[in-house]
């Protein structure tokens, strides 16, 4: 039996779209936020206007206490937005900034209804929470051949589902919708899919034409008009990095926000790239229900999954991201770091299309991203990694037997060409062994 916390938020999602209730785990429907210590603790930030005795952070003098060591490092931000703990879906002021920049980014997104942004602790941590609320043991998810590892991870060792992989790329070098489709429909006799879309995607640094876009849309709308249950996340990690005019320039969530009562859309998205601050580990999970109930039984599902693994995310990154977004230099430095990663990936695309190095591999289509992936047509991907890393110190990333994943994001713009003029030397090298 749930519990009544549990249960309550459950009738507010079966009123309000029974499908997405049906969408959730046994985990997602057990799931809720306490009426604990955290919101006995709210009620008294509103009316303890003398003494308020119940947050597990130290005071002194009416403001948090802190080292002075570490406050010096620290000085043009409050201590009252460093030191306390943030709220459990994350700073309210950073979590209105955000959508207001979707909304901006986005114009798929006008005029339509979806819940605010909730801060997590990156996007990998936005993605195990939709695990922990959506998968079941046995669920599909449904991701294309070129996937980020994590995915298994995150979804089939930690919560038992099991992967459906469908051909990223037709014979014509596009994205393969049909069998997008194909693999949806392959889940009618349970009636449920997850589906994980990566624009720009890792590894191939690979977003769709604003057509192939539609044709996505569609593929998931007509399982969804066969009776099957969609959970589709657009996992949004690289978002804002499309370096060429044919290809999309938002995303796809804001279609999917809308498009069929079986479609539940997810966004994961974060400053962790877009932003250049990895190390800070702010990213957000937005879901793109209609519906205000809907809305709020989610959003305290999620607070409840992270009250119960990390309890809240870092106060001070998230003061950090929301003063950078707010500064008004922000826009012309995020142009500079743009147009440099552009730089790098055109030069890269140049250097491939010279056919200089045809003989020994090709690439998959890339036009965003960090991330480009080689097809390798004569030595094992491993092999040649090791081989590279040894002999001629060049790290990469081998997936499989033929592809080498190449992140371009984090090789200066000069040292491109030496970059694949080793790599040609290496499967050379191979060659003749």
């Amino acid at each position: 039996m749930y519990n009544p916390l549990a249960q309550e938020l459950n009738g507010m999602l079966e009123k309000s779209n029974s499908h997405v209730f049906e969408m959730l785990s046994e985990l997602g429907k057990s799931m809720y936020f306490p009426k604990g210590i955290l919101s006995q603790g709210a009620e008294a930030n509103q009316k303890a206007h003398k003494f308020n005795a119940t947050v597990g952070i130290a005071t002194e003098h009416g403001s948090p206490m802190y080292l002075g060591v570490i406050q010096e490092n620290l000085s043009a931000y409050e201590p009252k937005d460093l030191y306390p703990y943030a709220p459990p879906a994350g700073k309210p002021a950073l979590r209105k900034v955000w959508k207001e920049k979707m909304l901006q980014e986005n114009p798929s997104l006008a005029g339509k209804s979806f819940g605010l942004p909730i801060v997590t602790n990156a996007l990998t941590h936005g993605l195990s929470i939709v695990a922990d609320l959506f998968a079941d043991a046995g669920d599909v998810l449904i991701v294309p051949d070129k996937f980020w590892g994590n995915y298994s991870l995150t979804f089939n060792i930690r919560r038992g589902s099991k992967t459906v992989v469908y051909p990223l790329f037709t014979e014509q070098n596009t994205f393969n919708a049909k069998a997008l489709e194909d693999a949806i429909l392959s889940c009618k006799d349970s009636g449920k899919a997850i589906v994980l879309l990566n624009f720009p995607n890792n590894p191939t640094g690979y977003t769709p034409s604003a057509a192939e876009g539609e044709e996505i849309v569609a593929a998931v709308k007509r399982g969804a008009e066969a009776g099957i249950d969609v959970v589709v996340i657009t996992d949004d990690a690289y978002f804002g990095l499309f370096f060429e005019e044919h290809s999309l320039k938002e995303s796809l969530f804001g279609s999917f926000v809308g498009l069929h009562p079986r479609v539940l859309p997810i966004k994961i998205d974060g400053a962790t790239k877009e932003e250049y601050v990895w190390g800070f580990r702010v990213g957000f999970i937005t879901y793109g229900v209609e519906d205000a109930e809907a809305q709020a039984a989610l959003e305290k599902k999620t607070m409840g999954i992270i009250r119960g693994t990390i309890s809240n995310c870092s106060h001070p990154a998230q003061t950090m991201i929301l003063k950078a977004l707010e500064a008004p230099a922000f826009d012309k430095q995020k142009e500079e770091k743009y147009q440099t990663m552009k730089a790098r990936a055109n030069r890269v695309k140049d250097i491939l299309d010279s056919g200089k190095y045809d003989d020994a591999f090709v690439y998959y289509p890339f036009n965003s991203g960090y991330f480009m992936c080689l097809q390798l047509k004569t030595v094992d991907a491993e092999a040649l990694r090791l081989h590279l890393l040894d002999q001629y110190g060049v790290g990469t990333i081998s997936l499989g037997k033929t592809d080498l994943r190449i992140a371009f994001s984090c090789v200066e713009l000069g040292d491109i060409d030496e970059l694949f003029e080793l790599i040609y030397k290496g499967v050379k090298d191979l060659e003749q062994a």
